[in-house]
């Protein structure tokens, strides 16, 4: 019998790993990993560029709550993917990026072989939270350890492993293996004085991240008990949907800020209280957080927040325990009362442009109920970012806050769909953000997946327009002309509709492209404006 090469093994121990589907392209520098994969069951989806298998293994990863895992080729591939990565990192995604390196005894040498980097690894290790080099066949196991480690223990994120083109294809062999990363232990002191302190709070407000939005159940428990309204980041929206006490919109609205800093103490689960939810308008500060509890899975990231009680736990065991501490008295504070306040002022604030996009996203959504919302940086995105409350935990994502990286939502929408074949998928981009990634629709025909890309199409970029004229900065480069999509979609083989930007329409056309069970591009034209948003 033929011993699996380190090729095979790698896929195998994927396998083992629990890991179900890969995105790659095929290369000549990654033709030993894929040796394996064939016959493995594990399901192979190519994207038409690097960068589409880094948002579609993100997008898989949000939704299936396992790593994504892309197969790239050394140099380029990993370059291309490392604006993936880095959008990973920013939004805690588990994410595992598998590429080929130039032969061991050519690295470093500037010799200038094909996909040649002065450092490879060196590169990757800026953006991965762990990046391993698989020198000898026996190497390889405990890499795939320390790999998947920040996967089960600590905030998750991108990690990467390279095998050298000379150790690829030769014979795997047994190495030593890594213990598991264990998850922080709870303390209960820290459990009991977080308890008593939250029972003698007059007003207590919850602030939930993208690390609370599988403890959807215990959050509401919660809630409820401590009679505190929850505001979500845009991580973690889709939690309690239409509940009394649910307050759906950004802590950078001037109207949520008044309610955190009225509250006497505000409990933080699973968010890392970030500029680019907590303060994006950029004043310099968050609204004051008196008497602030934090609950992170990260102990780096408590670390970076003054804190008057910091728990290293996970969002769902932290809020179980705090449960089963608080006295068996629900409080009664006026919780709805003050989220109602703040839900109808924030909507308010943010302004009649918003609220028509808004009522937008609200119509397709009572369209097509419990569908996945992945979005783009564009106008309406931005709009739900500040006030959208979505009817699916995690059901709502895009790549507008954190990194911020342009052209993830088309190929986000696409992992996302494989992540959920039940699910109805709505991706929301726009004309400037869809042309960095269009050719990924073919992917999504490929796979015959039920995605309905909704483009909104205001003909350039309007939100740097914006911000360009705002400091007296002549506008340039701000009207790109955008594709006829009806064609690009005839290309593609795929339905088209082109439509108003009126709430009844988009709904129509959404609610029909998503009964047909097959990709789908709605096209919302925005007439009589400048430069629009991406």
């Amino acid at each position: 019998m033929t011993k699996a090469t380190v090729g095979e093994a790698l896929v195998a121990g994927l396998q083992a790993r629990g890991v179900t589907c890969v995105f790659g392209i095929p290369g000549v520098h990654t033709v030993e990993l894929y040796r394996g994969l064939a016959g493995s069951g594990i399901r192979h989806v190519t994207p038409r560029h690097e960068q589409g298998a880094g948002f579609m293994a993100d997008g898989y990863a949000r939704v299936s709550g396992q790593p994504g895992v892309a197969f790239v080729i050394t140099g380029p591939g990993l370059t291309n993917t490392l604006t993936p990565m880095a959008q990973a990192r920013a939004d805690s995604v588990p994410m595992l990026v598998v590429s080929g390196v130039n032969a061991s005894g050519t690295l470093g040498q500037g010799h200038g072989h094909l996909h040649e980097l002065p450092d490879q690894h060196a590169l990757a290790k800026t953006v991965a939270l762990a990046s391993e080099h698989v020198a000898r066949p026996e190497d390889l196991e405990s890499a795939l350890d320390r790999a998947f480690a920040p996967f089960s223990a600590g905030r998750p994120g991108p990690a990467h492993i390279q095998i050298p083109l000379d150790v690829a294809g030769t014979a795997a062999q047994a190495g030593p293996r890594d213990p598991a990363a264990a998850q922080p232990q709870l303390d209960p002191g820290e459990i009991s004085e977080a308890a008593t302190r939250l029972s003698a709070a007059a007003k207590v407000v919850i602030l939930a991240g993208g690390g609370a939005k599988r403890s959807g159940a215990n959050l509401q428990a919660l809630a409820e008990h401590l009679d505190a309204p929850v505001v979500q980041t845009v991580n973690a929206r889709g939690l309690m949907h239409g509940h009394p006490l649910t307050v759906p919109a950004s802590p950078s609205l001037q109207t949520v800020r008044a309610l955190i800093e009225d509250a006497d103490c505000v409990l933080a689960l699973g968010t890392e209280l970030g500029p680019t939810d907590y303060d994006m308008y950029a004043t310099g500060g968050m609204a004051r957080m008196a008497g602030l509890i934090r609950i992170d899975i990260c102990a780096d990231q408590l670390a970076r927040h003054a804190t008057e009680i910091a728990i290293n736990a996970c969002a769902d065991e932290a809020a179980t325990a705090l449960l089963g501490a608080l006295p068996a008295l629900p409080k009664r504070s006026q919780g709805a009362v003050r989220a109602a306040h703040t839900r109808t002022a924030a909507l308010e604030e943010i302004g009649p442009e918003y609220r028509a996009q808004v009522e937008m996203l609200n119509a397709m959504r009572n369209a097509v109920p419990g569908a996945l919302m992945i979005g783009d940086s564009t106008q309406p995105v931005y709009a739900g970012n500040l006030y959208y409350d979505h009817d699916r935990p995690g059901g709502w994502f895009n790549a507008a806050t954190g990194y911020g990286a342009l052209g993830y939502g088309i190929p986000a929408a696409i992992g996302a769909s494989i992540a959920d074949p039940s699910a109805q998928v709505i991706c929301i981009a726009g004309d400037g953000g869809a042309q960095f990634s269009l050719p990924e629709i073919m992917a999504a025909v490929d796979e015959k997946l039920p995605v309905t890309f909704v483009l909104w199409n205001n003909r350039g970029y309007g939100e740097i327009a914006t911000s360009m004229d705002a400091v007296n900065v002549p506008v340039i480069g701000c009207d790109p002309t955008p594709p006829e999509f009806g064609p690009a979609a005839a290309s593609f083989g795929i339905p088209y509709t082109r439509v108003p930007m009126e709430p009844q329409a988009v709904a129509g056309a959404v609610r029909e492209a998503s009964s047909r069970g097959t990709p789908s591009i709605v096209e919302i034209e925005i007439t009589g404006s400048g430069p629009g948003q991406e």
